[in-house]
């Protein structure tokens, strides 16, 4: 999923978004002490030799890992951080939209049938993974055992999730026959045209071209279907809207705090100052979130419908899932 890419994406999509770089500082370091002599890192190995894990080979991987500070630098400032006037040419553009609508031909018939299987439409698994990958032309080049050894050992304030994901890529590898030293992909340990993080892989992938494998590195069927299910299993409401413009008459700081699980109905958000924008179009009995956005115009406002809040499962970033929300749109139009 994007420069953030923890997905996810998938999650994540880029899992991480802006908050979670501010609580990192360059004192983080890479690699100051051989992996194998750190105790934390033996505790690792003891575990996942009890879970049947060949010990030898463990000590083998981490003697292999290779301590990036690169990848600490990079998680401590992802795009996400920037303001929505920058972060949107990023991936709202003619390009991407050209490579988008070509992408959407290429593959129309596996676009069709996630369609029909998942209730996602085919513009939306598009977009993801036109922001994630540019539609495959970048995967990610940073190996991926790396990027979860130095996360998971060399940066606190996500160690523990690392560390997660560090135990799921081992699982994930066997289950699939991988081989760990050959996977790249993001900073954040996400790989394949979709960018799923470990546990993302092995909980929402599927092998949508019946190969007997769920292949989300070289299979553009299975990495559609995967998208599209993620999607799914996120409560995806197809055919639903994803945004409503909003007018708001103070900055409703207590509101935007919520978060995106569309709790709000429109009584209690006029009780804050918050209201459609005249001529939108809203169910008067739905429920919403409220969405703020830094854009060249000054702030905006948006009314977040549940599948804003789904997005926002693949990448947290509110950032991310209006550039796919607005990716999405031009792809359709």
């Amino acid at each position: 999923m994007n420069p953030c890419r923890f997905a996810t994406t998938a999650a994540v999509s880029c899992l991480f978004l802006a908050a979670t770089a501010a609580a990192a500082s360059s004192e983080y370091r890479a690699g100051e002490t051989p992996y194998l002599e750190r105790e934390e890192v033996q505790e690792f190995i003891d575990e996942r030799a009890e879970a049947g894990f060949d010990r030898e080979w463990l000590e083998e991987l981490f003697e292999e890992a290779q301590p990036r500070q690169d990848i600490i630098d990079s998680i401590s400032s992802p795009a996400e951080a920037l303001p929505w006037k920058d972060y949107r040419p990023i991936f709202v553009n003619d390009r991407r939209v050209r490579r988008g609508r070509e992408f959407m031909e290429e593959q129309a018939e596996w676009l069709e049938r996630a369609e029909e299987r998942f209730g996602v439409e085919p513009e939306m698994i598009a977009a993801i993974i036109g922001i994630e990958t540019d539609y495959g032309r970048n995967t990610g080049s940073t190996r991926v055992l790396d990027a979860l050894v130095t996360l998971g050992f060399d940066y606190p304030p996500r160690a523990d999730f690392f560390r997660s994901e560090l135990g799921h890529l081992l699982e994930l590898a066997e289950e699939e026959d991988l081989e760990i030293l050959d996977l790249h992909g993001s900073y954040a340990g996400a790989m394949g045209y979709g960018q799923f993080i470990s546990s993302s892989y092995r909980h929402y992938a599927v092998d949508f071209d019946d190969s007997g494998r769920r292949d989300l590195l070289n299979s553009w069927p299975d990495a559609i279907g995967s998208v599209a299910n993620y999607f799914a299993e996120h409560d995806w409401r197809w055919g639903q809207p994803v945004v409503a413009r909003a007018e708001v008459d103070d900055h409703p700081e207590e509101l935007v705090e919520q978060g995106y699980t569309a709790r709000f109905d429109l009584d209690e958000l006029a009780e804050h100052g918050v209201r459609p924008t005249e001529g939108e179009t809203v169910d008067p009995d739905g429920d919403y979130s409220l969405v703020y956005l830094e854009a060249d115009e000054g702030d905006v406002y948006y009314l977040g419908y549940p599948n804003f809040y789904v997005i926002t499962r693949y990448n947290r970033s509110p950032l991310y899932a209006m550039a796919a929300h607005e990716l999405a749109q031009a792809l359709y139009d």
